[in-house]
C-alpha cells in the first residue's frame, strides 16, 4: 500500500499497537482517525498527537459500528484505509469458567475480535473498491496459527480473522483494495490486563518492523516469533502449541 496521502481509520487506536500505528502514519503524511470506547484514552492520545482525529464508539454494538461508518462517510469521505486493530484477550480455564451465568463476559471477546472487524470490513469494502487506491489491514496474531490454550477464545477469534482476511483478499483481488494481515507476536502492551505482556516485543520496535513490511509491499506481515509461525507445518504447530500450554497452564 502507499504509505502517504491516505485518510486512515484505526479501531482501538487510542493506545497500544493502534496508537503506535497512528503515530507512524501521521509522521508519514496521512490523515488519521482513531476510535475506541474510552473518552479519556482518546483524549490522552490526542494530547500526544494533536492532529489525531478521535471518535468514541463501542464496536461491540452493531448500531455504533454503522454510526461510525456513516460519520466517517459524512465527515471524511476521502477515507481509503481501514485498520481493524481493536482486540481483547481473556485467559481462563474452561473447567472453571461460569459459562451459564457469565457468557456475556466471554462473548464480548467474540464481538470485539470477530464481529466488529468482519462488519466494518464489509461496510467499507464496497466504498473502497471505487477508490483509486485503498487498503484494509486486519491485525490478527501469531496465535491465529499456534493457539495459546489458556486464551482459547482469543486464539480462535484470531484464526477466524486470518481466514476471513484470506477470503477478503481473494474477493477484492480484482479491485484497487489491498488486503493486508498483520500478525503480531506478544507485544509489550496492556492487552488482556496490565503486565501480562511485559516480556513481549518492545512496542516501538514492533511498529517499526511492521511499517518496514508495509514499505516492502507484503500481504502478510509478522514480527519476531510470529514470522516463522505464519508458515509452520501442522506437526510443528501441534508441538509449539503443546509446549506453550505446558509452560503456562498453571497461570489459569
Amino acid at each position: 500500500m502507499k504509505l502517504t496521502g491516505n485518510t486512515i481509520l484505526i479501531t482501538g487506536g487510542g493506545s497500544g499497537i493502534g496508537l503506535a500505528f497512528a503515530e507512524r502514519f501521521i509522521q508519514a503524511g496521512n490523515t488519521v482517525i482513531v476510535t475506541g470506547r474510552r473518552e479519556k484514552v482518546l483524549q490522552s492520545a490526542k494530547e500526544k498527537l494533536p492532529s489525531l482525529i478521535t471518535r468514541a464508539s463501542d464496536l461491540n454494538v452493531e448500531s455504533d459500528r454503522t454510526a461510525l461508518f456513516d460519520w466517517v462517510m459524512e465527515n471524511y469521505p476521502d477515507v481509503n484505509v481501514l485498520v481493524n486493530n481493536a482486540g481483547t484477550q481473556q485467559r481462563f480455564s474452561v473447567l472453571k469458567a461460569d459459562a451459564k451465568n457469565d457468557w456475556h463476559y466471554y462473548n464480548n471477546e467474540i464481538k470485539t475480535n470477530i464481529e466488529a472487524p468482519f462488519h466494518l470490513s464489509m461496510l467499507f469494502a464496497p466504498y473502497f473498491a471505487a477508490k483509486e487506491s485503498a487498503a484494509i489491514l486486519n491485525v490478527t496474531s501469531g496465535l491465529a496459527f499456534t493457539p495459546f490454550a489458556i486464551a482459547p477464545i482469543y486464539s480462535a477469534t484470531k484464526a477466524a480473522l486470518h481466514s476471513f482476511t484470506m477470503s477478503l483478499r481473494l474477493q477484492l483481488s480484482e479491485t484497487s483494495v489491498e488486503v493486508i494481515e498483520v500478525a503480531p507476536p506478544a507485544v509489550n502492551t496492556d492487552l488482556g490486563g496490565l503486565g501480562l505482556h511485559s516480556n513481549g516485543e518492545p512496542l516501538d520496535d514492533f511498529a517499526d518492523g511492521i511499517f518496514k513490511g508495509l514499505e516492502e509491499g507484503k500481504a502478510e506481515i509478522g514480527y519476531g516469533t510470529s514470522v516463522a509461525r505464519l508458515r509452520m507445518s501442522r506437526d510443528d504447530i501441534d508441538a509449539y502449541a503443546a509446549n506453550m500450554y505446558q509452560a503456562t497452564k498453571n497461570m489459569i
